[in-house]
């Protein structure tokens, strides 16, 4: 039987709006993650997939209904506990890459091995990262010296490296080019199958449909169609 190792029940959020009613961005999302697989929220601007995928990693919170992360009801967690939940279950990789400029790729990497406390050897396992999205010998260059598509994978071996349970990935290819937006997208589905990492992505390209296991379609802040992609899902 799939384990889910997100699921959300009828989750609302809405934002203030000084002297207007509030804005409601999603409306009764109900979504199941399925563990060990790559999972496509897709959807145009503004359709509310950022703010889900948000919500599921912690970062936020809903104004009615519920998440759960592997069991565990994280919209009654403290500040406390989310933080330590996304520190060392949860990797997150951002649209605008976010690497360090002052620091090697290596040092990218191995940063985040020291703020989620990780126990192992770090040398073995930032070079173990580095390998697995093709950059072992681009360990001592500076993230300037690296081509756009390069600095993604760089990001893709930070947010991995602790060995999250689950993975964030928000719009990881809307600003690469239609060959190394496949490049990236094979990565995470190698990533899945090796390290057996759930990983999340938003994307508004209808062309990464076939790409997920699962694929939820985001519309107007809810949930418009659900594809499933994988034999055993179904």
């Amino acid at each position: 039987m799939q384990k889910y190792i997100i699921k959300t029940e009828n989750v609302d959020r809405s934002f203030p709006i000084a002297g207007r009613e509030p804005v409601q961005v999603l409306k009764q999302v109900s979504v199941e993650i399925p563990e060990q697989t790559l999972t496509i929220l897709r959807g145009p601007s503004g359709s509310g997939k950022t703010t889900l995928m948000n919500i599921l990693g912690a970062l936020d919170a809903p104004t009615a209904g519920k998440v759960f992360f592997d069991g565990q009801d994280i919209t009654k967690m403290s500040d406390t506990g989310k933080e330590k939940l996304r520190r060392k279950n949860v990797g997150f990789v951002f649209q605008s890459v976010s690497l360090i400029p002052m620091m090697t790729v290596y040092e990218n990497v191995e940063f985040s091995l020291r703020l989620s406390g990780y126990n192992g050897d770090k040398k073995s396992r930032v070079h173990q990262c580095l390998k697995m999205v093709g950059l072992q010998n681009r360990a001592d260059h500076m993230p300037q010296e690296l081509s756009g598509g390069e600095q993604q994978r760089v990001a893709i071996a930070r947010a991995i490296a602790h060995r999250p349970r689950v993975v964030f990935a928000d719009e990881p290819t809307a600003e690469l080019d239609s060959q190394t937006a496949i490049t990236v997208v094979n990565i995470f589905k190698k990533l899945v199958a090796e390290e057996g990492v759930t990983i999340v992505m938003t994307t508004h390209d209808t062309g990464l449909m076939d790409a997920g296991d699962m694929v939820y379609t985001i519309e107007d802040g809810t949930v418009a169609g659900k594809v499933i992609n994988k034999e055993e899902l179904k």
